[in-house]
């Protein structure tokens, strides 16, 4: 039974880094065809149009432009997209908060497999253009990300951020929290959350448990505590973290 290809554009506007992410492809996805190369994003709305391509690997930056006015052109998005990037920004939380996938440069041969395995999942790609839309909307914004894509078993969930009360871990998966009762189980750990959602509404309380701040409505005394949330929820507050919480949400 013979593996499916991916066919694939590589949007770079540094020659060398063209060729090593190539190079990369060649030896460790060989399940991986590059079709076309560009430089800038008018050649890649050239190339991709042309070439209809299932992946495309797009730098943040290239000339003309960057990334987000690329994928405006292209809407609605019909592949796959492996953002890549020498630095963490306030864009790549953008991407994050998207749950789409990026590479950091210099880049990591084991990441890069894990990410192009992702593009074969139907499941994970058929939602992009939804993905995209969100990153697009994201961006626009100047600092606070409003929604946030939940990747689940069966697709994405999109949830503004203000309506989730807290955060669960669930051994590698994170159960979400909304003000409206509901509860989704997805598929990043609670640091990935801790780490993207803004630190000065989110609060680690424990090593299991992120709460909105804005939905605490009680605070139980002891060694650690409880934290009381408006749904009556009982949150249990660590001991070594119970100064930084009275601080930042008593100010204290």
């Amino acid at each position: 039974m013979s593996i499916k290809k991916l066919s694939a554009v590589i949007v770079e506007d540094e020659p060398k880094n063209r060729m090593l992410l190539k190079k990369m492809l060649e030896m460790y996805c060989p399940q991986v065809d590059v079709c076309g190369e560009a430089n800038s994003v008018q050649s890649a709305v050239t190339i991709i149009n042309q070439n209809n391509p299932d992946l495309v690997f797009l730098d943040i930056e290239i000339s003309g432009g960057n990334a987000f006015q690329l994928l405006d052109v292209l809407q609605p998005v019909k592949f796959d997209v492996i953002f890549v990037t020498a630095y963490d920004s306030y864009l790549l939380k953008a991407i994050k908060y998207s749950a789409l996938d990026y590479l950091l440069k210099p880049l990591n041969i084991q990441e890069l497999i894990a990410a192009v395995s992702k593009s074969f999942d139907r499941t994970y790609v058929q939602n992009t253009s939804e993905r995209i839309e969100l990153l697009l909307q994201n961006y626009v914004q100047s600092k606070y990300l409003s929604t946030i894509a939940l990747p689940t078993s069966s697709g994405f969930n999109l949830i503004a951020v203000q309506r989730i009360m807290r955060c669960e871990a669930k051994g590698g998966y994170t159960l979400i929290f909304t003000d409206d009762g509901k509860s989704y189980t997805a598929s990043k750990t609670l640091k990935e959350y801790e780490d993207i959602l803004p630190s000065d509404v989110f609060f680690r309380t424990h090593h299991s448990h992120l709460v909105n701040v804005n939905f605490i409505e009680k605070y139980h005394k002891g060694k650690g505590g409880f934290i009381e949330m408006t749904n009556k929820a009982m949150i249990p507050l660590a001991a070594r973290r119970k100064n930084q919480f009275i601080g930042l949400v008593f100010g204290a």
